[in-house]
């Protein structure tokens, strides 16, 4: 079976279905996510369902390199965000657009009309061409759902789930106050309202052999069946960053021994997904100012790199001959 060509613009053939080449192909142009501090809080911070955050996350909720609207979330605080980031992409870019990107803690943990103060204001932002939605599975309950979808009949629309894990034992220890039954009824229920959803998966969390990332892997891709519910998947490696409880209790933990050991891992679960499923992450970074291990993860081109050098020697394709 021939190679599946993802892109080749850049001169090398791509083998893995990107986001980037693929908003590139869906709008005509580079298209940027700007990343926004909205801030909401999450369940397990407020005391709802815990306390203290997921074991792994900073202070920010994952959100370390967004822009905070937390002291201002009316039209004019959402859009100075939003120029402000395009003014300095713009010089290296100056022909792109622009998704707003609601990523920091639980981006629909607040009443519809609050989401609706923060997220109309980004979407008539000129150079807004839609507007991703990151949250946790049991934090969406009905007229959220129903909001989601108005938004998505009216311009392009992603929702992120951050499932991290298939395994339950995990979550628990990890304190994310949700599980698997939760994911399963989030997807069935953003799907059958026509909302692309891309699920995150964390690699190398601390408990968890390979056996189980795969397990996780399989499982959202859609087990068995060739056809998956999901438009996307994040491949998170696990960084120990200051300040997390995880920091804080296992504060030597390495989650993977070298980047070589990390890469051969991700060529293993990228020929399990499917082609059609959307890869958005690879890797991951935080602030190297406040990263404890591993060291190596902000290497994310060097990373990508890796793997289509290894895959052209392996000469493989999701466990095809090419």
């Amino acid at each position: 079976m021939p190679p599946i060509i993802f892109d080749s613009s850049d001169g090398q053939d791509l083998r893995i279905n990107m986001i980037s080449p693929w908003l590139k192909k869906r709008f005509g142009c580079k298209v940027i996510k700007l990343a926004l501090d909205g801030g909401f809080t999450c369940p397990n911070r407020d005391g709802s369902k815990g306390y203290g955050g997921c074991l792994f996350c900073s202070e920010s909720g994952s959100g370390d390199m967004a822009s905070s609207l937390r002291n201002g979330s009316d039209a004019g605080a959402v859009s100075e965000a939003l120029s402000d980031q395009i003014s300095l992409l713009s010089r290296k870019w100056p022909e792109a657009k622009y998704l707003a990107y609601f990523q920091s803690h639980t981006n629909t943990y607040a009443p519809v009309s609050e989401l609706r103060e923060k997220f109309e204001p980004a979407l008539k932002h000129p150079d807004v061409l839609g507007i991703i939605i990151a949250t946790r599975p049991d934090c969406l309950p009905d007229d959220v759902i129903d909001y989601l979808a108005e938004l998505n009949g009216k311009t392009f629309l992603w929702v992120e789930l951050g499932l991290q894990t298939t395994h339950d034992e995990t979550a628990r220890a990890m304190n994310l106050c949700h599980n698997l039954a939760d994911y399963d009824d989030a997807v069935a229920r953003l799907t059958a309202r026509g909302i692309r959803v891309v699920t995150h998966l964390i690699l190398g969390l601390p408990g968890e052999t390979r056996e189980m990332m795969e397990q996780s892997v399989r499982y959202v891709c859609g087990g068995s069946s060739d056809e998956s519910e999901i438009f996307g998947l994040k491949l998170h490696m696990l960084n120990v960053v200051k300040g997390s409880g995880l920091c804080e209790t296992m504060p030597d933990y390495v989650p993977f021994d070298s980047i070589e050991e990390y890469v051969d891992l991700l060529i293993d679960m990228i020929e399990i997904i499917p082609s059609n499923i959307t890869i958005h992450r690879i890797s991951g970074d935080a602030p190297r100012s406040t990263l404890v291990a591993p060291e190596w993860s902000y290497k994310k081109r060097t990373i990508l790199n890796m793997i289509h050098n290894q895959m052209r020697l392996q000469n493989t394709w999701q466990g095809k001959s090419l």
